[in-house]
C-alpha cells in the first residue's frame, strides 16, 4: 500500500488574490501543495497572493490554471465538492472528517484525489458539484453559515492531516525529569510541619487522611527539582510572614499594656 498522496485543492473562480494566498498558507500548514485554479477573476499570477501567503510560496509557485472544472479534475479519480448550500443533486453528504478518511483510503490505494471549492461569493455551481462523487459540508452553526475560502480549506486540510499524523507535534525541548522522592518527602514534611503549626489539621483524628490527600495531590504534579525548591521557598516565606504578624500583634499588646 502506497503512502497517502495529499488531495489536490481546486478553487473554482476565486475572486481575490489575497484569498488564494491565504489558501496556499493553510495548505502549507497541513502538508498540501497541489493547488489548481479555475478561471481566477483577476487572472494569474497575482503578486498580492504571494504577499498574503506569508512565505508559503510553493503551492503558489506550482499552481496550475484551467479554464473549466472538468479540465482541472481530469486526472483525478475521486473528487469531493465542498459547499454549505443544499442542492437537488443526490450525492452522499459528508463531514470533513469522514471525507478526509475516505480520501485518505483512496489515496493509499493509489488514486489521485481532490477537494473542489467554489468562489467566495456564490460557491460552487450545481453543474460543478455534479462532476463530483460526494459533497462535503462543515457542521457550522446555522445562525451564521458564512466561512471565508481559506477557513473552509483549512478545516478540510486539518482533517486530512489527522489521517496522516494524529498526534501533537514533538515538544520544543524535553522537560526536566521529576524530582527524587527524597526531595519530595522533604517538601511534604516541611509543608505538613507548617500546616500543623498553623492549626490546619483539625480535627486531629483526621490528620492522617488529610496528609495522605495532600501528598497524593502533590505527587500527581510530578514536580521537578527546581519546582520543589520553589515551593519550599514559598512555604518558608509564608511561615516567616506569619511570624512577623505574630510579632507585631505581641508588640501592640505590650504597648497597650504599658
Amino acid at each position: 500500500m502506497a503512502d497517502a498522496r495529499p488531495p489536490a485543492v481546486i478553487l473554482s473562480m476565486p475572486q481575490m488574490p489575497e484569498n488564494i494566498g491565504a489558501v496556499a498558507r493553510v495548505m502549507a500548514n497541513f502538508g498540501l501543495s497541489d493547488l489548481r485554479l479555475v478561471n481566477p477573476r483577476h487572472g494569474w499570477p497575482q503578486e498580492r497572493a504571494w504577499a498574503s501567503a506569508s512565505g508559503a510560496d510553493w503551492p503558489l509557485n506550482a499552481a496550475r490554471v484551467f479554464e473549466r472544472v472538468e479540465e482541472a479534475i481530469a486526472d483525478l479519480r475521486l473528487v469531493y465538492a465542498t459547499t454549505a448550500r443544499p442542492r437537488e443533486i443526490r450525492l452522499p453528504v459528508l463531514t470533513p472528517r469522514r471525507a478526509a478518511a475516505e480520501l485518505s483510503r483512496a489515496s493509499t490505494e493509489g488514486q489521485a484525489v481532490g477537494l473542489l471549492f467554489g468562489g467566495e461569493r456564490a460557491g460552487l455551481e450545481t453543474a460543478d458539484i455534479a462532476l463530483c462523487q460526494a459533497v462535503v459540508t462543515i457542521p457550522i452553526d446555522p445562525l451564521f453559515k458564512s466561512l471565508n475560502l481559506a477557513q473552509a480549506v483549512a478545516i478540510n486540510a486539518y482533517e486530512w492531516r489527522l489521517t496522516v499524523l494524529d498526534a501533537p507535534p514533538p515538544a520544543f525541548r524535553e522537560g526536566d525529569p521529576p524530582a527524587e522522592r527524597a526531595a519530595m518527602l522533604g517538601f511534604f514534611e516541611q509543608l505538613e510541619r507548617e500546616l500543623e503549626t498553623s492549626g490546619f489539621f483539625h480535627p486531629p483524628e483526621k490528620t492522617p487522611a488529610m496528609v495522605q490527600n495532600l501528598r497524593s495531590a502533590l505527587s500527581r504534579a510530578n514536580f521537578t527539582d527546581q519546582e520543589v525548591r520553589t515551593f519550599r521557598g514559598v512555604v518558608t516565606a509564608l511561615s516567616r510572614g506569619r511570624g512577623r504578624v505574630l510579632e507585631k500583634l505581641a508588640r501592640q499588646k505590650t504597648e497597650k499594656g504599658g
